[in-house]
């Protein structure tokens, strides 16, 4: 997760990256947010992208981990 916002108003991108790269350094691709002080639906989350980039063999931080866990729980199984 990529830090933004200002002090005291905390804002994160989440994103794919190296793991070589500092925190609000170079990335790959950003595939959502997560505003941390919003009270309700505070993460937006481009499901289809993490999944791809998992199956790629990314290795998500635990709470990214929640974040794509709850993502999948909310996502309307097609029939």
């Amino acid at each position: 997760m990529k830090r933004i916002g200002t002090t005291n108003t905390p804002v994160y991108r989440i994103v794919v990256a190296d793991s070589r790269s500092p925190r609000d350094g170079k990335f790959i691709e950003e595939i959502g947010t997560y505003q941390p002080l919003k009270k309700s639906d505070n993460v937006s989350l481009k499901l289809e992208r993490a999944e791809y980039w998992l199956s790629k063999g990314a290795q998500p931080s635990d709470t990214v981990r929640s974040f794509i866990k709850k993502a999948r729980k909310n996502t309307p199984v097609a029939a």
